[in-house]
């Protein structure tokens, strides 16, 4: 059955009205609009949509009407509309396919979601090597017809479908008629295994700035191709995914505001309450300095100036060596060179913040007496202190995600949050050991 709107609504909705819309539309709502939409509009826009919401619109259409918008989608986008279904009417979405593409989808079912293999289109032009370009161009043309969806490169493939070369189209088309595809094919492939890493494969793309890439299995043979119209969401899950965790959570399932609040309260409250827990240690650490906090009051006054200049210089460098391992820029061997580079930086940002600290004490105590005759070396203290604090800091952070990569975890955990509270603890520490040394005899 056609996935035509109903012929009596008098009126259509405009498309651009309804993506504007879509987002504030309930359930109900977005069906109905999707219905008045122009079929050829409500087509394009159907094919737009994220998995998840042409997921839970199928779902929401009459079973009836259900068939024609399965059988739009190419078998890699049924088979992540089908993963995001209600588990009681999957195996009906898929009964809607015609039975070629119903294999195709079980078999990209069994992969999964962040595998190569799960985002590979399983239909490719392919032809054989000794096929001369006028049997390729005949047999490219048929395959066109049937099934192909994507045409940006021809895959040259064997009699046991192993990967020997690929020819991009143009040049299929350029070459002479009598030449062989043997002869125009290129053998230097840049291919995936069907269980890489989505993330992986992302990166080259980037680094090779492809269209497409084939997907292989561990005897060579060719199982699909992932395109970079499939990657483009990738790259937004997986930076959404490495901002939410950078953020001091675990990363959400579902956009933000399809999330129930319960699941919300769950994934942050787990980190909340480590990092509340950490944050406790700070207060040991401030009762352990009990004596020569009432000794020397004043000290107090730049306890939150010392922990947030530690913490803000510490979420500095964990967030850019996240976003640099996230890239692939650094791996576990660079640490030691990290090291190297945030100790520099680490020192320099630390002067820098000493200087104003010095100043600000220096001249605050010539417009009024506030830090009493000893003001010179309360400002060396907290000089030192910072110096020492955004060093720790800058190191702590920049080490921390190495760590977790080497324990298998990742280093997205070492989250901004995370990073300040281990410095907030580790900066009392450092800053009353500098008040100790520099102010016995005097204060203390």
């Amino acid at each position: 059955m056609s996935p035509r709107a109903p012929e009596n609504f008098e009126e259509h909705l405009s498309i651009e009205e309804l993506r504007e819309t879509w987002s504030l539309l309930s359930e109900e709502d977005r069906v109905l609009g999707f219905k008045m939409a122009p079929y050829e509009d409500a087509e394009d826009f159907f094919l737009s949509l994220p998995a998840r919401e042409q997921a839970e619109l199928v779902a929401s259409l009459p079973p009836g009407e259900r068939r024609g918008w399965m059988r739009l989608l190419p078998p890699d986008d049924a088979a992540d509309l089908l993963q995001e279904s209600p588990p009681r009417i999957r195996e009906d979405l898929l009964g809607l396919l015609d039975d070629a593409t119903r294999k195709e989808v079980i078999a990209l079912m069994a992969y999964a979601e962040d595998q190569a293999g799960g985002l590979m289109d399983p239909r490719f032009a392919r032809v054989r090597p000794d096929m001369s370009v006028d049997e390729a161009i005949s047999y490219l043309r048929r395959q066109v017809r049937e099934y192909v969806g994507t045409l940006r490169y021809v895959y040259v493939l064997d009699e046991q479908q192993r990967l020997l070369g690929v020819v991009p189209f143009r040049e299929v088309f350029s070459a002479p008629s009598a030449t062989r595809v043997r002869d125009v094919m290129r053998t230097d492939v840049i291919s995936v295994t069907e269980n890489m890493d989505q993330e992986a494969v992302s990166r080259l793309f980037q680094q090779h700035s492809l269209n497409a890439i084939p997907v292989i299995d561990a005897e060579g043979r060719m199982k699909g191709i992932v395109t970079v119209d499939d990657i483009v969401d990738v790259v937004q899950e997986e930076a959404t995914e490495d901002i939410q965790k950078i953020g001091g959570m675990q990363a959400l399932d579902q956009p933000y505001m399809s999330s129930p609040i319960l699941e919300m309260i769950r994934k942050r409250g787990g980190w909340l309450l480590v990092l509340f827990l950490g944050e406790m240690l700070t207060a040991t650490a401030m009762a352990y300095f009990e004596e020569e906090i009432a000794r020397a009051v004043v000290l107090t006054l730049f306890i939150p100036l010392i922990i947030s200049s530690g913490g803000n210089s510490g979420s500095q460098a964990s967030t850019l060596v996240i976003r640099a391992m996230a890239l692939g820029e650094v791996g576990l061997r660079d640490w030691l060179r990290v090291m190297r580079r945030e100790l520099v930086a680490g020192f320099a940002l630390g002067s820098m913040l000493g200087a104003i600290g010095f100043l600000r004490i220096i001249l605050w105590q010539a417009v009024t007496p506030l830090y009493g005759p000893h003001y010179m070396r309360i400002a060396f203290t907290v000089a030192a202190s910072l110096l020492g604090v955004v060093m720790f800091g800058t190191l702590a952070g920049s080490l921390l995600p190495f760590a977790l990569r080497r324990l298998k975890l990742d280093p997205a955990s070492a989250s901004a949050p995370f990073v300040a509270t281990l410095v907030d603890v580790t900066g009392l520490v450092i800053y009353f050991s500098v008040a100790i040394a520099l102010l016995s005899g005097t204060l203390l």
